[in-house]
């Protein structure tokens, strides 16, 4: 459990430095995205059969990022257009 949240984080920060721009988030939020991100990544690498969804490769991983580098998109466009 401490190394999913250990990899949420580092996929999250991993996200926001692939990112342009200064987002808004702190630390919580920044694990959160990292989780969720890492938890997409875990299902298309159990989809595309490298591996389940809590165990750690260089697959899951990759789409863990670049789920998180999504989903940080979204929250920024969605931020945006509400101001």
């Amino acid at each position: 459990m401490i190394g999913f949240l250990i990899a949420g984080l580092v996929i999250g920060a991993l996200a926001r430095l692939f990112t342009r721009g200064r987002q808004g988030l702190g630390l919580g939020a920044t694990l959160l995205l990292g989780v969720v991100g890492s938890v997409i990544g875990g299902l298309l690498a159990n989809l595309l059969g490298t591996g389940s969804l809590f165990e750690l490769n260089i697959i899951g991983f990759i789409a863990s990022v670049v789920a998180a580098v999504f989903l940080l998109g979204v929250v920024e466009s969605r931020s945006t257009s509400a101001r």
